[in-house]
């Protein structure tokens, strides 16, 4: 059990805690129901990119997908190998291009024509041939929030089938492209497994009609997107989920890439908030806590629902929004929620946490960001990123008079 209340105590609120043992056991459940194929888990960075939790992974096998450079780095830093390194995302400038390729990962996965056209030329102009994959948007409504659906012709990833045909075979008459790999990711939160399928489906006709042609596919990106339970969720089994995507690739010799992210962190993950006081403005009870929307924005930016506990408390409850002290009127980590009454110093646990959270905070009004902890084994902590300052916040600031 996690003494919150001792963490609390010593690393102050709020605050990010990690349980370590959890994330262990999520890479083995996904890496088990993908065993009977080849296969790569590549953790999705942009959940959860602290060191020390991608430094985890890497010892358990995983390898990574990257969005930025930035992730790039932060892969190679924490001890993932190069050929277990996947860049993705929609906008590359041409030195994080020129960087990926020189740091020889295992490929960049293209989004689009132009995008296309700049790897082969940079990749040109290094003498090398840029190994790669191309994102298909299979068209599929993946039944999630529509900020994070990624599988529609409306939405901005991808290419569709036809214009992902004439890419491949423009990248394989070319000698500077190397064209390995398909790519799929339909949405995040994902709880439904008929999109799923129907989304892999449709991409591995799509490899059987390119293998005719000579173009050789050796790996099948499945993406993320693994919904986990935030409140009542019924989830998708990862054998299940691993299970529909081998049925569809029958006849097809390719190494299954899986690049899950909240999946592996979310549900480990816990924001720790100190009460401040309660008001009750003409019977509108609101509790205030020392956290907010800067620390953890899931809440404000999609009504997301986040199971929150009062800890030690029990008895009667009443309708309250709990909510931050940001100048915001979005800001609030619950709302119409049936809480027990609150002191100033209770401490409020925020569930679900580890995916999305201290990764999308920021230092709006000038609020230095959480500290973070991993507590490993149930018991031993360890500070993985202190608290900032308020001399860090102005670090890099110049004042011009």
């Amino acid at each position: 059990m996690i003494d919150f209340r001792a963490l609390a105590e010593k690393y102050d609120t709020p605050l990010y805690i990690y349980d370590f043992e959890h994330i262990s056991r999520r890479y083995e459940e996904l890496k088990k129901a993908f065993s009977g194929k080849k296969s790569l888990i590549s953790y999705a960075i942009k959940a959860n990119s602290n060191l020390s939790v991608i430094s985890h992974l890497a010892q358990m096998g995983s390898g990574a997908d990257c969005v930025s450079i930035g992730e790039v780095r932060r892969a190679l830093m924490s001890g993932i190998p190069k050929y277990k390194i996947i860049f993705s995302g929609v906008g590359k400038r041409d030195d994080e291009i020129e960087e990926a390729l020189k740091e020889d990962i295992l490929l960049l996965n293209i989004e689009s024509e132009a995008e296309m056209e700049r790897v082969g030329k940079i990749a040109a102009e290094l003498g090398i041939a840029a190994r790669i994959s191309i994102r298909v948007n299979p068209d599929i409504d993946p039944g999630t929030h529509p900020y994070i659906s990624t599988g529609l012709h409306e939405n901005k990833f991808g290419v569709d089938i036809e214009t992902a045909k004439r890419m491949y075979i423009q990248a394989n008459n070319s000698t500077c492209l190397d064209p390995v790999g398909i790519h799929f990711h339909i949405g995040s939160q994902l709880t439904e497994l008929e999109p799923i399928k129907e989304a892999a489906a449709i991409v591995a006709d799509l490899v059987r009609s390119l293998k005719a042609i000579k173009v050789d596919i050796r790996f099948f990106d499945v993406g993320g997107g693994l919904g986990i339970v935030y409140d009542d969720e019924k989830t998708i089994k990862p054998y299940d989920y691993a299970q529909a995507i081998f049925s569809v690739l029958h006849g097809l010799d390719v190494t299954v890439v899986c690049e899950p992210g909240r999946f592996m962190v979310g549900n480990s993950g816990f924001f720790l908030t100190r009460v401040l006081y309660e008001k009750v403005n003409e019977g509108k009870r609101f509790i205030i806590v020392d956290g907010g929307m800067n620390d953890l924005l899931r809440p404000s930016l999609y009504n997301a629902y986040h199971r929150v506990e009062v800890l030690g408390k029990s008895g009667a409850c009443s309708e309250a929004d709990l909510v931050g002290p940001v100048c915001e009127s979005g800001d609030f980590f619950a709302k119409s929620r049936m809480l027990p009454a609150t002191e100033p110093g209770d401490l409020v646990l925020v569930h679900s946490a580890g995916a999305y959270g201290f990764v999308m905070a920021s230092n709006y009004n000038s609020r230095p960001r959480p500290a973070e902890v991993a507590v490993i084994d149930g018991k031993k902590e360890r500070c993985i990123r202190v608290r900032e300052s308020f001399e860090d916040l102005i670090r890099l600031e110049k004042m011009c008079l």
